[in-house]
């Protein structure tokens, strides 16, 4: 397994829709490598293009949160969400934007249309904090950043931070929106 390089905020890759997967043949060494690096990084989510790979698929692990009853890594290729239901504002943060942080509002509950690894097409339901994270790693995949959703004030307030991780791949210091 390797390490793979994140894009930043800034990267033409993360504002692009991503190409459906069609070649399964070699894609578990990829996939491996994302679940290597989101553990790495720190993360709860990783798609593809945020690892310069434009493929539609996603990886989620969010057994590390407390309260979470799910336990084991997901992955979700050529994923596609069809029903959202509720509401809830939480805190986010993500790996291509470090360092800031906004409550962004999400859908509580969702279903979801994927392929397994085994070319299995899946339907399922899931609400908390997993459905939180399957959102915001399919809106990478839609080339959105979680930023996208701040009110036009809010998203001045962290512009000088997403000029200073276009130039230097991190901000000089930590902010949150709230």
């Amino acid at each position: 397994m390797a390490l793979l390089p994140l894009q930043k905020y800034g990267s033409s890759l993360l504002r692009r829709k991503t190409k459906e997967v069609i070649e399964f043949s070699n894609l578990q060494p990829l996939l491996n490598d994302m679940l290597e690096t989101m553990y790495q990084e720190e993360g709860i989510g990783l798609a593809a293009n945020q690892v310069g790979i434009n493929q539609s698929l996603f990886v989620v692990d969010v057994s590390n949160i407390e309260d979470e009853t799910d336990t084991k890594p997901r992955i979700f290729i050529n994923p596609k969400i069809i029903d959202r239901e509720g509401s809830v504002d939480i805190e986010e943060g993500c790996l291509s934007v470090p360092e800031i942080r906004a409550v962004i509002t999400r859908a509580e509950n969702i279903t979801i249309e994927y392929l397994d690894v085994k070319q299995k097409k899946q339907t399922d339901q899931y609400s908390g904090m997993l459905a939180r994270v399957i959102q915001h790693e399919y809106d990478h995949l839609q080339g959105k950043y979680f930023t996208d959703y701040l009110s036009l004030t809010k998203k001045s307030m962290i512009q000088k931070r997403l000029v200073e991780i276009l130039q230097k791949g991190i901000p000089s210091k930590s902010i949150t929106i709230k």
